[in-house]
């Protein structure tokens, strides 16, 4: 018989994590897994890009405050675990457009962990589609405590 993995989950209560059933932020062992975070107060998107009747999206120029509060939740949900950003060790960034997220992503990403070369193993990737129509980017991290 094996013992169970013991598992520390946290979440913001935002009415996606039940709708999809999932946990924002999940603990096994010295690691940390963020799911992937956006730009959200609560259930309100920070920053929502603009998007036409169809809902496709007209403007990709609220991209750095996006980056920016989605780097924010991930640090508020780190530090429930007693780690900051300074623990990350992996991201995933997921982004609409390549192109506005490569005019943003350094800058804010080097204010986000207060270095000028983070020293994080990152990848970029463009996708086609993200949860809300007016999500322009997501961010998954892996954590070491």
């Amino acid at each position: 018989m094996t013992d169970a993995i013991e598992r520390r989950m946290e979440n913001f209560g935002v009415p996606w994590e039940s709708a999809y059933g999932y946990a924002q932020a999940v603990r096994i062992g010295d690691t940390v897994y963020l799911s992937g975070q956006l730009s959200h107060d609560g259930a309100e998107l920070v920053a929502p890009a603009p998007v036409d009747s169809s809902g496709v999206i007209t403007d990709f120029s609220n991209m750095g405050a996006q980056l920016r509060q989605s780097y924010h939740n991930a640090t508020e949900l780190l530090g429930r675990f007693g780690a900051t950003l300074d623990n990350v060790v992996e991201e995933v960034i997921y982004v609409l457009d390549m192109a506005a997220a490569f005019e943003v992503a350094g800058p804010v990403r080097k204010q986000a962990y207060g270095r000028d070369v983070p020293p994080v193993a990152s990848t970029i990737l463009g996708t086609t589609r993200l949860v809300f129509p007016e999500q322009l980017v997501e961010i998954k991290f892996v954590a070491r405590l």
